[in-house]
Order: structure tokens, then sequence, then C-alpha cells
């Protein structure tokens, strides 16, 4: 069964730091760009960052760059995000995609092949 499951949210104060993971099984996660999504309440999906299959390549949407890291363990079927410098407009559900083709933080996320369930995120004094 094809699936990819999010962990690692919950509520943090800002200026906190979480770190996301993504749990992939059914396929085979090395053949797959991956990426990271968020939507807010009220708000549109956005992409929050991406990463090649091999690592070598990540992207970020401005909103995030240089507090967000990106990383995968192709070995171990996981990626994870690393938030730091947490703020409250970080506040969201955050979610996986894998993707057979080379993704940025602008591509649809209706394009990605399959998706995870989403992990709350909250920063909140």
């Amino acid at each position: 069964q094809l699936q990819l499951v999010e962990s690692g949210g919950g509520l943090v104060q800002p200026g906190g730091s979480l770190r996301l993971s993504c749990a992939a099984s059914g396929f085979t996660m090395d053949y797959y760009y991956i990426g990271w999504f968020r939507q807010a309440p009220g708000k549109e999906r956005e992409g929050v960052s991406c990463i090649s299959k091999s690592g070598g390549s990540t992207n970020y949407a401005d909103s995030v760059k240089g507090r967000f890291t990106i990383s995968r363990d192709n070995a171990k079927k996981m990626v994870y995000l690393q938030m730091n410098s947490l703020k409250p407009e970080d506040t969201a559900v955050y979610y996986c995609a894998a993707a057979r083709f080379a993704t940025t933080t602008r591509t649809p996320w209706g394009l990605y092949d399959y998706w995870g369930q989403g992990t709350q995120v909250t920063v909140s004094s």
C-alpha cells in the first residue's frame, strides 16, 4: 500500500523549533522528488520546500528561507523538515508529497502523485 505519513507537529512558542518527518512506504522513494506544503485556515495550500531524488538539490519558499531545512534519508525512506525560528504565521497543517518529476515550491500540489494526511503545526505563546 502506497503511503506517506507525516509526524512531528505540535504546539511551539514563537522562536522555537520543530522537526517534521515524512515516512514513505509501499513505493521506492528514491525515484521521487519530495515536497512539503502547508495550508493555514482560510488560505490556499502553498509549497514550502522540496528536495530532489538524491537530496542534492533543494528549494525553499521565500517565507521560510534561512529558517527551514529539508533533508532526506533514502535508506530509511524518510524526509525531514527542520523548522527553526518559528513564527505565528507558520501555523498550518503541513503535508508531504511525492512526485516522479522535478519540482519546485511553485509546482502545484495537484500535480504530485502521492500525499500524506498532514500534521498540525501551531506557533503560539
